[in-house]
């Protein structure tokens, strides 16, 4: 692939231009700012375009969108020292496929740069797992509890990874582990430089044979040691361990979660039947169509919903415009009894509504072959 990469940091310029040449990709480096961009996309006219150097103003956006609007097939990624979720939604608009952090990492970099390449010429890369992102619409809605027993469902058949990253305040361990973890995301992060297979499986607790947690910080203060584009290097480095990552993501959107919820196959926002949940969706879906999200990659989870209830499904499809949504019944006294005990509802109550619920969910998320004996099946024998 021919890239193109354009900073006034000397220093940065040659060593990305390193990183991506021992990748064998062709290389053109230009000491410069973003004024450049239209000159060497008309001269060079690279496959993709590295441009560092930009501030948080949108109006230096403009030299952007004029690339990404006369070259459409360029390919742009920003590498920006100071990231907020405004210039990341901008950005977006521009047409910018992504916008790494400055200085890069070499990890984060090489991640990008496949990426790129193989939407753009097809490129076979290795099977990877599916990013599946739970978020609270607002709280209360449930998430952490649907996010860690639906990762226990999966893991019946699959291997699953479930990292929390409500960073102050995560507890998503606790809903399916009675213990406190030997390591948690925080330390990941401050050894980020020697992570690699063994020593991301060390960092999670076991829940099951095919089940594991990488925890949230224990200190609330630890979150500030982990930055976005470490979640960029975890995440590129989970998917190619396990069949299903699962993150189960705070109510607030900031630079990380932006960063995790892109690379998500899908995102699950969770609320529930009620005027004020609807509201926060409706927020929280018009941010994800900023972020130039597709709507296939949006599915609602309603969770606690009750059939006699005043606001029904198509009370919530016509409020928010939905085509597909879930519902998980209301199951109050088992589904607290099982946070309280820190057990997932499977374990204290196989045929619960609820337990089948999520059974069928996982199902549609990884059908079995017709030859095997369906999740479902079983939880139904055996109840």
């Amino acid at each position: 692939m021919k890239i193109a990469i354009i900073s006034p940091n000397m220093n940065n310029l040659q060593e990305m231009g390193r990183i991506i040449g021992a990748c064998s990709h062709s290389v053109t480096l230009i000491e410069g700012g973003k004024s450049k961009m239209r000159v060497v996309a008309e001269q060079e006219q690279p496959d993709l375009m590295l441009v560092e150097g930009m501030c948080c103003d949108p109006a230096e956006l403009a030299q952007v969108e004029y690339v990404t609007t006369h070259h459409p097939g360029i390919a742009v990624i920003l590498l920006c020292a100071t990231q907020t979720p405004e210039f990341l939604i901008n950005s977006m608009r521009a047409g910018v496929r992504e916008v790494l952090p400055s200085p890069v990492t070499a990890g984060a970099l090489e991640a990008a740069v496949s990426r790129i390449a193989a939407k753009r010429f097809g490129a076979h890369v290795p099977p990877v797992g599916k990013i599946l992102a739970f978020m609270p619409c607002k709280g209360g809605s449930g998430a952490t509890f649907l996010a860690t027993n639906l990762g226990y469902q999966l893991a019946d058949t699959k291997s699953v990874l479930l990292i929390d990253l409500n960073l102050q305040f995560g507890d998503a361990l606790s809903f399916v582990h009675d213990g406190k973890p030997i390591s948690t995301l925080a330390d990941v992060a401050r050894d980020i430089n020697r992570l690699d297979a063994s020593l991301l499986a060390a960092s999670t607790v076991k829940i099951s044979p095919n089940y594991c947690i990488l925890a949230a910080p224990e200190e609330p203060s630890q979150a500030m040691e982990i930055k976005p584009e470490y979640i960029e290097i975890i995440l590129s480095l989970a998917v190619t361990q396990y069949d299903f990552v699962l993150l189960d993501v705070g109510r607030t959107l900031d630079t990380l979660a932006i960063k995790a919820l892109d690379r998500a196959y899908r995102i699950f926002p969770v609320l529930q039947a009620g005027l004020p949940y609807l509201r926060n969706a409706k927020k929280l879906l018009a941010i994800f169509t900023s972020l130039g999200y597709p709507e296939d990659k949006i599915e609602l989870i309603v969770n606690r919903f009750e059939r006699s209830g005043e606001i029904g499904v198509d009370d919530i499809r016509h409020s928010l415009g939905a085509d597909i949504l879930h519902t998980v019944p209301n199951s109050y006294k088992e589904v607290n009894a099982s946070i309280n005990h820190g057990d997932p509802m499977i374990e204290t109550a196989r045929s619960n509504a609820v337990t089948k619920n999520l059974a069928a969910f996982a199902l549609t998320l990884s059908p079995k072959e017709e030859e095997s004996r369906s999740l479902l099946e079983r939880l139904f024998r055996r109840a």
